[in-house]
């Protein structure tokens, strides 16, 4: 009896030892995690889900999905794979993030300039793409960081390498969206008004490509616009398109993620 007794009191201390490892764990991430890079720096065993930051500056903690790499931690702040997520939202729904963090989703202009704004770091960006006939690709660009809501998220990025070819640049010289700002059906911050596409004139890129995005006449990169499924995905305007990829048949492509990391 007395060693059942023992047994059990044993069995008891590894469980409240399992629950304070626990408590410490979740204490770490949500008061020392500044974002996902951290994150994998505190933890190295830590697997890809959804974890909880505080960006330096940021008064209210919040939710981003991780996706831990060998190469370090990753902020995921757009993920695309279906249609059950509309992406066809104004300015507000960009500002404030949408959809579901372990699935299909936008994180939000907003949190994500509160990721990038401090000059104290430097971030990267990368840009997975997949498309239909199991075939992927991605683009890193360094020195990636957004201006503030006054100068509508401005998109900036440096050095660009990948084998998706460098399409925010521009498939052909004219249309780098790089430098400009971030537009949506209620916003239009695209650089041309009108933009012309063959004979036909429209008041916005978002007119015609969907989603909000880092515009410019309308440009060569566009992840944010309607998905389209297998069988269905040439010749659309509007789609998910990377032009230095997939092209020169418009191709909206299977799925797509955009996440950054701080090194």
């Amino acid at each position: 009896m007395k060693s059942l007794v023992g047994y059990c009191v044993l069995i008891l201390a590894f469980l409240l030892s399992c629950t304070e490892q626990t408590k410490k764990r979740q204490k770490v991430l949500s008061s020392q995690g500044t974002d996902c890079t951290q994150i994998k720096v505190l933890l190295p065993q830590a697997s890809s889900g959804v974890y909880v930051i505080q960006p330096h500056g940021v008064s209210t903690p919040f939710k981003v999905y991780c996706e831990m790499r060998s190469d370090g931690g990753w902020t995921v702040f757009q993920r695309r794979s279906g249609g059950a997520v509309s992406f066809n939202r104004k300015w507000a729904g960009y500002k404030k993030g949408f959809g579901n963090l372990t699935q299909d989703h936008w994180l939000g202009l907003k949190k994500l300039f509160s990721l990038t704004k401090y000059k104290t770091k430097k971030w990267t960006m990368r840009v997975d793409l997949w498309d239909h006939e199991e075939g992927t690709a991605f683009a890193e660009y360094r020195h990636f960081r957004l201006g503030n809501e006054k100068e509508a998220f401005k998109l900036h990025v440096g050095t660009y390498q990948g084998n998706a070819g460098d399409a925010i640049r521009g498939a052909y010289s004219g249309i780098d969206q790089n430098g400009y700002g971030f537009s949506t059906t209620d916003r239009d911050n695209d650089g041309c008004s009108p933009c012309i596409f063959g004979d036909i004139a429209e008041n916005e890129c978002t007119n015609s490509d969907g989603g909000g995005w880092w515009y410019s006449r309308c440009g060569s990169a566009s992840l944010n616009s309607d998905w389209h499924a297998a069988g269905d995905h040439i010749g659309w305007a509007s789609g998910l398109y990377w032009h230095t990829w997939k092209n020169p048949a418009p191709y909206s492509l299977k799925a797509t993620r955009m996440m950054i990391k701080s090194v």
